[in-house]
């Protein structure tokens, strides 16, 4: 028996590394086009970051006399530049038009109520639809620290000199929060869910296409017929191509694992050590790889059963594919349902499949996994699998199925 299944396993094996479309999803987008573009969107981001950080913002002013403090501040900073415009009612054109970042705007009755020690409100305009743009905190920097002097010297008017008395009277009553999560628990909760969606995507693109040409190709092909007339019992078959399709996602998933692992490692060197995504993936180690990689192991097989056992009802490849897309779009379901704040790994979730590993994988990231919840995830994944191989085993022994009209 095992003789027979070895055989089918290479024979199938065999055809899967002949089919190139394939070879693409399981060894060239894991390996080499999923790292690059992701290299590609870290650098992007880590030099929008960095250009919204330090490049010189150009700005017009409307009523300087009447705050001369901040203007002669912005002024003096050399990451601010003046351009002239001809009117206030210009603001909003030249900020679309990329003449300008930011306007800002002082009028006579604000001078007034700062000369009575009063607050002010200062207009500023700018694109707040940038999610990259910086101008809001750069501009409110530079309003700080003229707040600052204008608080200290009217403190200072109070017979309040010191920054301590001066401290007290604006806030009188302050709370010292003692957060009981530590940074790399933070942002593990903030972004950890996103790394398993990637490598479950990957894990089931690297099983679809062989399992559509193992089932629904074959058919087309006409070679399921002679294979069906080997002597072979049936569940030899399907054991066969089930372990072809469960090494292609298996291959498909550790790879696209180790190749973004490799990437991120040489990557994180060149980002910023203020930026908070430097924090995220130098918390991630390779023992913490392997419990990941570990995990996605049962799930592949789950992917292969319930592909395969698609790819045996349909009658030709197109509808085999059409199956597989929707089924693509309900992968993604429960890798998604792990990013929602409300979610978190119990005894439950560790019971439902795909949700369990995203989960599993961000508490990992966090630091805060409860790893007796790993007996209940494996346990359930491999339950589920073995119960889609036995499914798919007694699909392909009906007759209606393989040969549907």
């Amino acid at each position: 028996m095992r003789l027979n299944i070895l055989t089918i396993y290479l024979k199938e094996m065999k055809e899967v590394l002949r089919d190139r479309k394939s070879l693409v999803f399981m060894l060239v987008m894991p390996t080499l086009i999923v790292p690059l573009l992701m290299n590609i969107l870290l650098g992007f981001i880590i030099r929008t970051e960095k250009k919204a950080e330090t490049e010189v913002l150009t700005f017009a002013l409307f009523g300087a006399e009447y705050f001369p403090e901040l203007a002669n501040e912005l002024a003096n900073d050399r990451e601010f530049k003046q351009v002239d415009i001809p009117s206030p009612d210009g603001i909003e054109q030249a900020i679309k038009r990329n003449q300008i970042k930011f306007g800002l705007i002082f009028t006579e009755s604000a001078r007034r109520q700062l000369e009575m020690g009063r607050q002010i409100a200062v207009q500023l305009y700018y694109d707040n639809a940038s999610a990259t743009s910086k101008v809001k905190n750069r501009v409110n920097q530079v309003v700080q620290r003229v707040a600052k002097k204008i608080r200290s010297s009217r403190m200072e008017g109070l017979g309040l000199s010191t920054a301590q008395e001066q401290q007290s009277l604006i806030e009188p009553v302050i709370i010292e929060d003692h957060g009981t999560a530590n940074l790399r628990e933070i942002l593990g909760e903030r972004m950890g869910g996103m790394l398993p969606y990637l490598f479950i995507i990957f894990c089931f693109m690297g099983a679809m296409y062989p399992a559509i040409d193992l089932g629904a190709g074959e058919k087309e092909r006409g070679t399921l017929e002679t294979l069906l007339l080997a002597p072979i019992h049936r569940r030899q078959i399907v054991f066969g191509k089930f372990l072809v399709i469960f090494t292609t996602a298996v291959t498909s998933a550790l790879l696209s694992l180790t190749s973004i692992g490799f990437m991120l490692a040489v990557k994180v060197k060149q980002i910023p050590e203020a930026m908070e995504l430097r924090e995220v993936i130098l918390s991630i180690s390779p023992i913490h790889l392997a419990l990941i990689a570990a995990m996605l192991i049962p799930t592949a097989a789950i992917f292969a059963a319930l592909l395969l056992s698609i790819s045996i009802y349909a009658k030709s490849f197109k509808e085999a594919s059409s199956y597989c897309g929707f089924l693509n779009f309900l992968v993604i379901i429960p890798a998604f349902i792990a990013m929602l704040p409300i979610v978190k790994l119990d005894w439950y979730w560790a019971m439902v499949p795909i949700t369990n590993i995203s989960l599993a994988t961000k508490e990992i990231i966090k630091g805060t996994m409860q790893y007796q919840m790993l007996i209940a995830i494996f346990f359930s994944t491999i339950v589920i699998a073995g119960a889609m191989l036995f499914f798919c085993t007694k699909w392909f022994e009906r007759e209606a199925v393989l040969f549907r009209e």
